[in-house]
């Protein structure tokens, strides 16, 4: 027995020398540090960095774990490599938006060392935009640009968003890098106003701005335009809408106009987002082939609600010339909005039902329908300024509990009902109606009838009394009345208010100590005769004569002698 344990202490101590050196310089073995993803369209490259000292025949592996996955699993490309990075685009992705996590470590031999994480990572979000490919073609005013999207034809991180991706260009003269122009392209497009025999730069990036991605610029590319092309492309194209047709109009001057004619094409405008040719898919505009004026009509369902590029070239005898610059034309923005048409109704006393029906002018319009509308409706009284807007889908609505016997207006105009699209009708003509009189306004009418006619009788009273005062004021009656008629019942009364030929004078005496006056005398300048008045006493001694005092003493002498003794 200590046979045997001897012979095994002697087989540790011969190899211990054999083993520790390789267990120690495993013990030195540090992981990698600062390892980074990074990302360009579908290529994917873990990098990193070595930590403490350089050992010789030191490899670096990697392991990956996604969600769902309870172990981790070695990344393909990323085993036993040398370098200080690795790719690793072959990894099989069920998402471009599930999270990532990674490790490496360093080996040597049969010693390796601690893992080291890599921060967790969406492969989308992660990702950058690389430089698409661009081919170009030219023209005399003009560059056609062909650009294939980035990543590959196959592509897992863009594949949702081929027909999203917009381009900036930036194109320059070569002989004058100063003066760039940045525009905004299609996969397939045209750079225009240029000028002819000229050399042009340009470079592109690609863009998602629903994502804020923006990518790296292309490598740079030059072309050099054509020589002037014979005959030169319609420009300033323009189309607008008038009733139920379209109206094209685009400017052209050559010298020889004879034997001109012109031709107008249309494409939809959604084709130019996927990447491709479609030049075979521009269509013929109806009543816009080979006319000889520089404008043509065609009716408005030629085209559904969308936006299109309209392109127009000119032609003599077999020589055309090159396509104008496109023109981008909304339906949604040319369409012409009638206002509606407007009827009211009464209904019962004091309810009006509105009736909104489709013009005339709209009424054979095949794309009138395919704008969901709203209508703004203005209702108010006719005597006031003040108005009651409301928004209504329907095309029958009624205003209730309306007051009775007033005049009620309403006119409306068509909305377009869209959030990005602002367009209506001018407001329909206005329509009035007048509501019916309700029991309480009966009742007031007939009270307010007999207090009219009770107020018509008071007035007439009144104005008979007053006619009667005034003219008892102002105009009195000539006759006497019947006690001093019975006095002068000898002779009528003259108008006292009437002037005689001559001023009439009466002569007065003054009576004392007499109890009876038997006679008075009256006599007048012209020579009327005297009336005798008989009276058996008097007391008035307060009668005075208007003649002067010596006429006064004479008569009253002369009366004097003739009384008897």
């Amino acid at each position: 027995m200590l046979a045997l344990l001897g012979v095994a202490t002697l087989m540790l101590v011969a190899g211990a020398p054999w083993v520790l050196p390789e267990a120690a310089e495993g013990t030195n073995l540090k992981p990698p540090e600062n390892g980074e993803v990074s990302i360009i369209d579908d290529s994917f490259t873990l990098k990193w960095n070595r930590s403490g000292g350089y050992f010789k025949n030191v490899t670096f592996s990697a392991e990956y774990q996604i969600p769902g996955m309870g172990n981790w699993r070695k990344l393909l490309g990323c085993q036993y490599v040398t370098r200080t990075e690795c790719s690793f685009s072959s990894l099989h992705l069920r998402s471009v938006y599930e999270n990532i996590k990674l490790r490496i470590r360093a080996e040597k031999g049969n010693s390796t060392s601690q893992w080291h994480e890599v921060p967790p990572f969406v492969p989308f979000k992660k990702a950058q935009i690389g430089p698409p490919d661009v081919r170009l073609k030219a023209e005399d005013k003009a560059i056609i640009v062909n650009i294939s999207p980035p990543g590959t034809k196959d592509s897992t991180m863009w594949a949702m968003d081929q027909s999203n991706f917009l381009y900036s260009l930036v194109i320059w003269e070569n002989s004058s890098s100063l003066e760039e122009r940045t525009e905004s392209v299609y996969s397939r497009d045209k750079i225009y106003r240029l000028s002819p025999e000229t050399t042009y730069c340009l470079k592109v990036r690609a863009e998602l701005r629903s994502s804020r991605k923006f990518g790296v610029y292309s490598p740079v590319s030059c072309i050099t335009t054509t020589v002037e092309h014979k005959l030169p492309s319609p420009e300033n194209i323009e189309i607008s809408a008038e009733n139920q047709i379209y109206v094209l109009k685009w400017d052209y001057t050559f010298e020889n106009m004879t034997d001109m004619t012109f031709q107008a094409q249309w494409l939809h405008a959604f084709l130019k987002k996927i990447p491709g040719d479609h030049s075979d898919k521009w269509k013929q505009i109806p009543n816009c082939e080979n006319v000889r004026t520089t404008r043509c009509v065609f009716p408005q369902s030629v085209f559904s609600k969308g936006i299109y590029s309209i392109r127009v070239r000119a032609a003599d005898g077999n020589t055309t010339s090159l396509w104008s610059e496109e023109k981008k034309f909304n339906t949604e923005m040319q369409t012409v909005i009638f206002p509606p048409v407007i009827h009211v109704k009464l209904i019962g006393e004091d309810s009006l039902r509105v009736s909104i029906g489709a013009p005339e002018e709209s009424e054979n319009k095949s794309g009138y329908q395919l704008y969901p509308l709203i209508y703004e409706v203005v209702f108010r009284e006719n005597t006031s300024n003040a108005e009651r807007r409301v928004l209504e889908k329907r095309t029958d609505f009624t205003f209730p509990n309306l007051k009775p016997l007033t005049v009620y207006c309403v006119k409306a105009r068509a909305l377009v009902e869209s959030n990005r699209w602002n367009k209506s009708s001018v407001f329909s003509d206005t329509v009035c109606e007048e509501t019916k009189p309700g029991n309480t306004s009966k009742a007031w009418l007939i009270a307010g009838i007999c207090t009219a006619v009770f107020s018509i009788v008071v007035v007439i009273y009144v104005v008979k009394a007053l006619l009667r005062c005034v003219s008892y004021v102002f105009f009195p009656s000539s006759k006497p009345p019947s006690t001093i008629d019975e006095c002068f019942s000898e002779k009528p009364l003259r108008n006292l208010l009437l002037s005689t030929s001559e001023e009439q004078t009466e002569r007065c005496f003054i009576i004392e100590n007499t109890s009876t006056v038997t006679t008075i005398e009256e006599t007048d300048q012209i020579g009327e005769d005297y009336k005798k008045y008989s009276s058996q006493t008097s007391r008035d001694s307060g009668n005075y004569s208007n003649e002067d005092e010596n006429s006064g003493s004479k008569i009253s002498e002369g009366l004097l002698q003739e009384e008897p003794v």
